[in-house]
């Protein structure tokens, strides 16, 4: 016996099911934007005016000079671009390949070698490279070894995002790939990576930061950058050289994390 629907009832069962919307990341309004820039440049301007207030004796004069910011500014941003490229040419390269069935027996080893950077201290860490580090390139041996400190610090974010972004992606759609006649190198290039970009994105974000701030314990192994302008004024006992210098590295960690944010939401494939 067929039960009857109630006169003018929409048919349920065949209506047509509206498709279930991905979880997509909201983008950030144009204030959230617009904030940092200010907040940066006002505790800039702050500092300044904070400096500009002291009566500086000639070892903070020379200490905050405009030349000599500009120098270990410029010598951080080395050290952070430097040791950022490299992570990314050797976290993610290794991230892809950690996650391929061939790799399966090597993967803890690997994984337990890229941890150990992490897991001894950072000014250790340092100073086991600036001792036993040989320069290879034509930069002073202080920059090598901080930049192998730094790459072996900050890769295992790098790694394991690219590892989790790339074996998050859904079996259904690598089938679905390979079902089209893709290849193994097309289905890594054309699906995997691209659904793996937000996740790797982080990762990257992440090791800038951390580049940035260790990148300050450089100055003990003689690399420069804005720890030089804080070890000074420890060593001096400059209350003013410290706060300068502990305020800048604040303001440029800030700001790297602000433009790695931006590059996020630009390099993010649309719809994810």
């Amino acid at each position: 016996m067929t039960s009857s629907a109630a006169p003018g009832a929409p048919d349920l069962a065949a209506a047509p099911q509206a498709p279930i919307a991905p979880v997509r990341r909201e983008r950030r309004s144009v204030g959230s934007y617009v904030f940092m820039p200010i907040f940066l440049a006002l505790v800039c301007a702050g500092l300044y005016l904070y400096v500009s207030n002291q009566e500086l004796d000639t070892i903070e004069q020379r200490a905050l000079n405009a030349g000599n910011i500009t120098a270990a500014l410029l010598e951080h941003l080395r050290l952070t671009a430097i040791s950022t490229v490299l992570v990314i040419l050797i976290a993610i390269p290794l991230g892809v390949l950690l996650t391929r069935p061939f790799t399966g027996s090597y993967r803890g080893v690997l994984l337990t070698l890229a941890n150990i950077g992490q897991a001894v201290p950072t000014i250790g860490l340092l100073a086991l490279m600036g001792v036993g580090a040989l320069s290879f390139i034509d930069i002073d041996i202080g920059v090598t070894a901080a930049i192998i400190a730094l790459v072996a610090y900050a890769v295992l974010p790098v790694l394991r995002n690219t590892m989790v972004g790339l074996q998050q992606v859904d079996e259904s759609i690598l089938e679905a790939g390979r079902g089209m006649g893709i290849g193994k190198f097309g289905v890594l290039s054309r699906i995997e990576l691209p659904l793996s970009v937000p996740i790797i994105l982080a990762g990257v974000r992440t090791a800038l930061v951390i580049n940035v701030g260790t990148a300050t314990l450089a100055a003990y192994i003689n690399a420069g950058g804005l720890g030089r302008i804080i070890v000074a004024g420890l060593s001096t006992n400059r209350i003013t050289v410290q706060i300068t210098g502990a305020l800048l590295t604040a303001v440029l960690a800030l700001l790297i994390d602000y433009l790695a944010g931006i590059a996020e939401d630009v390099l993010r494939p649309k719809g994810l």
